[in-house]
């Protein structure tokens, strides 16, 4: 029976990716297949929102456009929070399950309340916040209410999905549809350069804290880090190279700190001959290819900008939008300009349902998550999320460096592309592997 009911959900996902690139009528009700799909558990209602980032995402080139994809992604998220709703101790107990759903709730609520009071476009500001309440809180519930063999199977499946994403889009560096977005930066299967690097950086963190984290780090894990490294530079998203770099340096760093035990029981992987004998060749290709690796990364980093450095190019590629959310902090320091808010109001395009008028999406471009807060919420609303930050960092530790890398690598990812509050697309990836790496599962917790 559980092998029926196996393929059978394996079908229905099938069915509903088939149905996503097969024509514009179909597409839409794809949407609808995966929100029932997620009706069916918790480990659906995680599948079926990975699965939602991906019919957001997917390259226009090779599927139809969705006339409803905002609909279609509330849709999925309210299916998913009625599915993991009715399996909570909410309705049994009136409680919600574990701690970090609780503080996430609370943090949520500070959100929606700050929206109501302080916004200047408050319907965008508790849409977002409430959008985004529920579905963090959704997701963190989810992954804690499952046992430990759920939490290990369903994350193999996503890791191994991300694995499938990356080879199926290799073919398409050959193809004009791999660069389809801007003529120079791949996107494989993805709408986006950016969305394609960014899932390549959080595999990519992935992939090796698992070589530390392991006392044999397997060859597979390795050729798919330097893979996934390769296509982050073949992406020019230069945030996702940087927060792959730093995420997973910064959390062999801090791992065996913040988890409170030795280097050596914490990274055993660093300690294995196989590191070693990569750290070789890697210098060796290093020298022999110097001035040609140098001119490679000197173009990465400068993406056709004419800066002499990556600071000069982070100001040039953000700079004017840094001085704007700072003129806005200065202006309203304590309460802020409103969450989810475009610094300049003026340029802000708003997306709503044609017959009740309600907002369904709103395009805002920021990045440097610190700042983007501060300017939103003010400072007791930066303090608030900060506090929460520190604590998916803490439990992320506990939890192995593998949790660590990828929770540091999508907050670091927020340096450029401010996406840790937007459930859409590559923001509901994100917040997938955070609430996967920051929670523990349910035997654990009894």
């Amino acid at each position: 029976m559980f092998i029926q009911r196996q393929q059978l959900l394996t079908w229905i996902l099938l069915i509903a990716l088939v149905m996503r690139v097969a024509s514009d009528d179909t597409a839409n009700l794809s949407y609808l297949v995966i929100g029932t799909y997620a009706l069916l558990g918790r480990s659906q209602v995680i599948q079926a929102l990975v699965l939602s980032c991906l019919f957001t995402m997917i390259n226009p080139g090779i599927s139809p456009d969705v006339s409803a994809t905002s609909i279609g992604r509330y849709l999925v998220i309210g299916c998913a929070v009625l599915s993991v709703f009715m399996r909570s101790k909410v309705l049994r107990e009136g409680r919600i399950v574990g701690v970090l759903s609780l503080q996430t709730f609370l943090l949520g609520l500070f959100l929606v309340a700050h929206s109501f009071l302080f916004s200047s476009v408050v319907d965008v500001s508790v849409l977002k916040a409430f959008s985004w309440t529920v579905t963090m809180t959704t997701l963190v519930a989810a992954w804690s209410g499952l046992r430990m063999r759920q939490r290990e199977s369903l994350s193999r499946q996503i890791f191994g999905g991300l694995i499938l994403l990356m080879f199926v889009s290799l073919p398409f560096i050959f193809l004009q549809v791999g660069y389809l977005r801007n003529g120079t930066g791949f996107q494989g299967v993805l709408n986006h350069p950016q969305a394609f690097g960014l899932t390549m950086a959080l595999l990519g963190a992935w992939a090796a804290s698992r070589i530390a984290g392991e006392k044999v780090p397997p060859w597979s894990m390795v050729m798919i880090a330097v893979a996934c490294l390769v296509l982050v530079v073949m992406s020019e998203a230069r945030t996702a190279g940087l927060a792959l770099v730093l995420g997973v340096g910064c959390a062999l760093i801090a791992a065996s700190w913040l988890a409170g035990r030795p280097a050596r029981l914490v990274l055993p992987g660093l300690y294995n001959k196989r590191i070693y004998i990569l750290g070789i060749i890697v210098l060796l290709g290093g020298v022999l290819t110097g001035p040609t690796l140098v001119n490679k990364i000197d173009g990465y980093l400068s993406k056709r900008v004419d800066a002499m450095s990556l600071a000069e190019a982070y100001e040039v590629s953000r700079g004017k939008l840094i001085f704007t959310m700072v003129d806005n902090i200065q202006t309203k320091p304590f309460l802020g300009i409103g969450f989810g808010v475009a610094s300049d109001l003026s340029l802000m395009e708003i997306s709503r349902e044609p017959v009740l008028g309600i907002p369904v999406g709103t395009a805002i471009e920021k990045g440097v998550l610190p700042l983007a807060v501060l300017e939103e919420v003010g400072v007791v609303g930066f303090g608030a999320i900060m506090a929460w930050v520190w604590v998916l960092l803490r439990r992320s530790s506990s939890l192995g460096v593998s949790n660590l890398a990828v929770t540091m690598t999508a907050l670091l990812l927020n340096m450029g592309e401010y996406t840790l509050f937007s459930p859409g697309g590559m923001g509901l990836l994100s917040l997938v592997l955070i609430a996967w790496a920051s929670s523990s599962d349910a035997s654990a917790r009894r």
